[in-house]
């Protein structure tokens, strides 16, 4: 047994099934490895933001870790943006970079790079290895620092010697901690503050979003009348039947102040006290209406919905409530596309548990309440802000759930970032539905350029903002990744198609021309 066959042994004791990888000559022993030991899927990505986002998506749905097996820093490098994301998610993924032999690093070498410095901002865990014989250990920390509820990224420095030198065994798993329990007082005096307030509002991210949370969640509305919102870019979120309505914080911070100024209580549980995406002339960086006071019953990190069902409990709240049991689906759209009847479509036609990955931009705003009573589904969001999440993030989330189907809602300029991500669907044959919306430009920007008073841009800010000249032809560039494709332009024609999909295996991407 060599170092990587004792890697591979390890996370395969450890529960781990899945390496999303794009590997180069220094990792080249923990490829082989994943041939002499069986039990590891491997799965290629033409990109590392690709099995970086997988590994996200993955995680999410999941909920354990996977592997991700990227080469040397610049390749790691290539992956950051979703990884910055897959922090923000809390997701659990565990890193495994290939480094330069030890005897080799002081040469030089052109790809010779200071992988700590780049992996410390997106990991929660570092560690270097030094010898074979430590690698299976570390890989056993670094699987359970990332199982760590409700997950976090742990990196794995892997030299080459480390891989090739002879290991003797591999390690036994080591079981993750359960998420701390949030203490008796925090839960007391936030239910003494809600009996005191007018009107609260329960700020819900994280785990208070999943099933156990939102029923909880549910018991404190019965009782106290409050109103449940979520963070503005949930990880992940349970919705339709049988779960309570949820609002979602709206992304711009004067909505979202607006939303929340009629409230004299805001409580947090799982997210963190709101904060404007970016700084705007005017306009504060912490969206609590003034006057407003907050209660933090639960960190991200904490057992929340434990933590959610202690507060119904101390409230007094029912044990059971009802809640909606059969589907509303929306109105079936018709005549134009749209933002609006985009979203439509979706919702009155998605199966039931779908899972949809909503990286739409604008054209995704209207999705989240045509769904609302829409069949059990799982919605999973942009969650850090670095465009290029949405594709990967719905190939690893039909890797971790080949039973359900996946929607990606993909805006097309953000597509571009990943779009190797088709190949990789094409070559799973993952069961992933995605809905590009095209409109030919950075729409998000051209509205942040009339929100900084630019009414009339040049024909620079222009030109930075359009996607024309020349078109990006999604259903071409589909089909040559190895995805059906079909484009659509009216309503009529993009529910026909979604239905068609849906009941075809594989992967089919529906390009709408807005």
């Amino acid at each position: 047994m060599n170092g990587a066959e004792s890697l591979i042994r390890t996370a395969i004791a450890a529960g781990v099934e899945v390496c999303f990888a794009n590997p180069g000559t220094t990792e080249m022993p923990l490829v082989a490895a994943l041939d002499s030991v069986e039990g590891l899927r491997a799965i290629l990505g033409l990109f590392e933001g690709v099995c970086t986002g997988a590994a996200d998506g993955y995680g999410r749905m999941a909920e354990k870790p996977a592997l991700t097996l990227l080469h040397l820093g610049p390749g790691f490098a290539n992956g950051i943006a979703n990884l910055h994301n897959a922090r923000r998610a809390r997701s659990p993924i565990v890193n495994l970079i290939g480094d330069q032999a030890t005897w080799h690093v002081g040469a030089d070498a052109p790809l010779t790079s200071n992988i700590v410095s780049l992996a410390t901002p997106v990991s929660g865990w570092i560690r270097s290895v030094r010898s074979a014989a430590s690698l299976a250990g570390a890989a056993a920390d670094a699987i359970a620092v990332a199982g760590h509820a409700p997950g976090q990224i742990a990196t794995l420095i892997i030299p080459s010697d480390c891989q090739w030198d002879p290991a003797e065994s591999a390690a036994a798993p080591i079981e993750a901690p359960a998420p701390p329990a949030v203490s008796e007082s925090a839960v007391k005096q936030t239910a003494q503050m809600m009996r005191k307030a007018m009107r609260v509002a329960i700020l819900l991210g994280g785990t208070a979003l999943r099933e156990r949370g939102l029923k909880a969640a549910a018991r404190i509305v019965a009782k106290s009348g409050c109103n449940l919102i979520a963070e503005t870019f949930p990880s992940r979120v349970e919705r339709g039947v049988g779960m309570p309505a949820v609002d979602r914080l709206p992304y711009f911070p004067e909505q979202a102040l607006e939303t929340l100024k009629p409230f004299d209580l805001i409580v947090l549980a799982g997210a963190k006290k709101p904060v404007a995406f970016f700084g705007y002339p005017n306009l504060p960086s912490y969206l609590v209406p003034e006057g407003a006071s907050l209660a933090n019953l639960a960190e991200p990190t904490d057992d929340v919905p434990a933590a959610l069902e202690a507060l119904a409990s101390e409230l007094g709240a029912p044990v059971a409530v009802s809640l909606p049991s059969k589907a509303a689906r929306a109105e079936r759209p018709s005549g134009k596309l749209d933002a609006t009847a985009a979203g439509a479509a979706i919702a009155c036609t998605m199966p039931e548990r779908s899972i949809v990955m909503d990286e739409a931009a604008t054209t995704g705003l209207p999705f989240f309440n045509a769904s609302a009573n829409a069949p059990a589904h799982t919605y999973l969001a942009l969650t850090g802000g670095a465009i290029g999440q949405g594709l990967p993030c719905a190939t690893g989330a039909a890797v971790a759930c080949p039973d359900r189907r996946v929607i990606a809602f993909q805006a097309d300029g953000s597509g571009m970032y990943t779009v190797q991500s088709l190949w990789t669907q094409a070559r799973e044959s993952l069961n992933v539905t995605t809905v590009l919306c095209n409109n030919h430009s950075y729409r998000i920007l051209q509205v942040e350029l009339a929100r900084a008073g630019i009414k009339e841009p040049g024909p620079k800010a222009r030109s930075l903002t359009d996607l024309s000249n020349p078109d990006i032809d999604w259903s071409m560039i589909a089909r040559g990744l190895g995805v059906p494709s079909v484009r659509v332009e009216t309503a009529e024609a993009l529910t026909k198609e979604l239905e068609r999909s849906f009941a075809t295996p594989g992967p089919y991407l529906i390009e709408m021309l807005l």
